[in-house]
This record gives C-alpha cells, sequence and structure tokens, in this order.
C-alpha cells in the first residue's frame, strides 16, 4: 500500500482525518489539462457517516492551476476550491442502489476498498473542478488574441438591390 492508501471502510469507520499538499505534477491527469504543471493542491479528507448511516468521505481540494484561455489563448490562473460528500459503497451492486436511492442529493457514490488511494479521489476532484472552457473574466488583448472579423455584406443584399 501507498502512503495515500487506506482502507475506506475503517477510515470512515474511525472518523480519520488526513490532508496534505501534492505539487500539481505529481497527478498526471490534472497536469495533462493544465497549462504547466506549476503549483500545488491542498487537500483533505474526513471519514464519517450520514444520518442514515452510510459510510462517507467529506473531501477538500484547493489550489491554483494555470490553464490556457479558450478566448484569447493566453494563460490564466483558474482557482480550485470544491467540496465534495463521497458515499462509499461495499461492492457494485450496492453503489447503484446507494446511487438511485441518493439521486436527488449532492453526493457521489464509490465503491470502496481496503487500499483506495485518497490521491486518486483529490485528483478526480480537482478535475472536476475545472471549466470545460477557461476563459478571462475580460480578456487584456493578448497578441493571440483573435480579432473580431469584420462584418461582410450578406450576399442576400445585392437581391435586394436589384429589386429597387
Amino acid at each position: 500500500m501507498g502512503t495515500h492508501d487506506v482502507d475506506a471502510f475503517e477510515f470512515c469507520r474511525k472518523q480519520e482525518l488526513r490532508s496534505g499538499e501534492a505539487s500539481v505534477a505529481g497527478f498526471v491527469r490534472l497536469a495533462a489539462e493544465t497549462l504547466d504543471s506549476s503549483g500545488v493542491i491542498r487537500w483533505s479528507v474526513q471519514g464519517g457517516s450520514d444520518g442514515r448511516g452510510h459510510l462517507q468521505m467529506d473531501l477538500h481540494v484547493a489550489g491554483t492551476v494555470s490553464l490556457r484561455c479558450q478566448r484569447c489563448l493566453g494563460p490564466m490562473q483558474h482557482q480550485i476550491d470544491s467540496h465534495a460528500v463521497v458515499i462509499v459503497a461495499a461492492d457494485d451492486e450496492s453503489a447503484d442502489e446507494l446511487d438511485l436511492q441518493l439521486a436527488d442529493e449532492p453526493v457521489e457514490v464509490i465503491v470502496g476498498s481496503t487500499a483506495l488511494d485518497l490521491l486518486t479521489l483529490v485528483e478526480d476532484e480537482a478535475l472536476l473542478a475545472l471549466p470545460p472552457a477557461p476563459r478571462h473574466e475580460q480578456c487584456t488583448g493578448d497578441s493571440q488574441a483573435v480579432a473580431p472579423a469584420e462584418k461582410k455584406e450578406s450576399p442576400f443584399a445585392v437581391l435586394g438591390k436589384l429589386k429597387r
């Protein structure tokens, strides 16, 4: 087991807490989505159970990553600050049942294991917190920015002139 592997069931039953920091470069999938792999992700995972006795993990992920603005193609910093509740099921069948029962609640259901890598959960949550099309609130007009196209005359405008 790695240093961040836990028995998900015992982790929740004992209400354990783990936290730390990890470099963006250490997350292969997250680094592939960023402009560069600089930055640090801070995370914490707290085990417990909900009011109905379902084992759960409260996951918090925060940090800044560098993305490419889809409007001007320049670099931009994106602040990740995400919280998720993950319900831990014993097997696929239980996970499917819980997913149906909790469909209206803002929780995710996963199949737990005795060697669950917490950093995989952290990376998943960081990836889900990325915008699908990152854009600056207002682009600065970099030289790479695409200039707005001049308005062309409609080909049908010629027909309008012929009508006169």
